[in-house]
């Protein structure tokens, strides 16, 4: 039984949970009374492992064959590697994890959120269909992105609090594409070997970690010039910073090496951690300067 439950626990990649953790934390910047919130601890506990087990498992579920040749699979950090068995019969306590919070999460955040899972589970269904997913037909992944946004969303609906601006959902967005095209440059080789197309394995490792650079600088604009925030902005240009040295100084075009990707996938939760907190604390992305 505990070597199921930590398969399920692996199969959600708390290595990422950061994602929706920051994105749901979001909306209720600056708001001290949410601490003492029960429909805000419901809600967080929700996009932790409930949400990411959905998601993830789903995806795993259809990504077998691509799957095998991931060295990165079988960690905490990017997620469990389950025989054909296992994922098979994945849907099951994914649809039980499912049937127990749904009712909870109807109860705080109303009508709604029902509106918002039927969204969600579309967009889902669509990114993974087992032949014709979304996921295999690139650039048309990066538009199914926009179901990792819409946990701001939920968040506003379940503490009720002010919607986002529209300029910060259009930020969110770019967000979302800039991690995911990270995750397609780490899976560059494995998926050529699967014979999968994604934006990266059709543009290439150089064009596509230019878009990354391309997108980073968009962000980094909107911060520096529309939400005049120097202190984000600057992190963020460090980063930004990074990546040019990655492309043409350091790393270029070499595969990473798992022990490299974990150490990104480290300092990356770190540097999520401290953003969070900043851009929590400050309300920097509530309202454009």
């Amino acid at each position: 039984m505990l070597q199921q439950l930590l398969f399920y626990l692996k199969v959600s990649r708390p290595g990422l949970w950061f994602a929706t953790l920051w994105l749901y934390l979001l909306p209720t910047s600056q708001m001290e009374t949410v601490w003492t919130s029960i429909p805000f601890w419901v809600g967080l506990v929700y996009v932790t492992f409930p949400l990411n087990f959905m998601v993830y498992g789903w995806n795993d579920s259809v990504d077998y064959d691509t799957d095998q040749f991931n060295p990165r699979k079988d960690s905490f950090w990017f997620g469990a590697k389950g025989s054909k068995e296992e994922l098979e019969a994945l849907w099951k306590p994914i649809l039980l994890v499912q049937i127990l919070c749904i009712p909870i999460l109807l109860y705080f955040a109303g009508w709604q959120f029902l509106m918002l899972m039927a969204a969600f589970v579309l967009i889902n269904g669509l990114y993974n269909l087992p032949e014709k997913g979304l996921r295999s037909r690139p650039p048309l992944e990066l538009l199914c992105q926009v179901g990792y946004v819409m946990t701001a969303t939920f968040s506003v609906y379940i503490n009720q609090v002010p919607n986002l601006p529209y300029i910060t959902y259009f930020y969110l967005l770019l967000f979302a594409w800039q991690s995911h095209l990270i995750g397609e440059v780490m899976d560059i080789e494995p998926d050529r070997k699967a014979d999968r197309r994604t934006t990266a394995t059709i543009l290439g490792m150089k064009k596509t970690k230019l878009l990354i650079i391309g997108i980073v600088s968009i962000e980094v604009s909107l911060l520096l010039f529309v939400y005049k925030d120097l202190i984000f902005g600057g992190m963020l240009a460090i980063g930004l910073l990074w990546l040019l040295l990655d492309l043409f100084w350091i790393y270029k075009t070499q595969t990473y090496t798992v022990q490299q990707m974990r150490l990104f996938g480290l300092l990356s939760n770190m540097v999520a951690l401290a953003s969070m907190m900043y851009v929590w604390y400050s309300g920097c992305l509530l309202s454009v300067g």
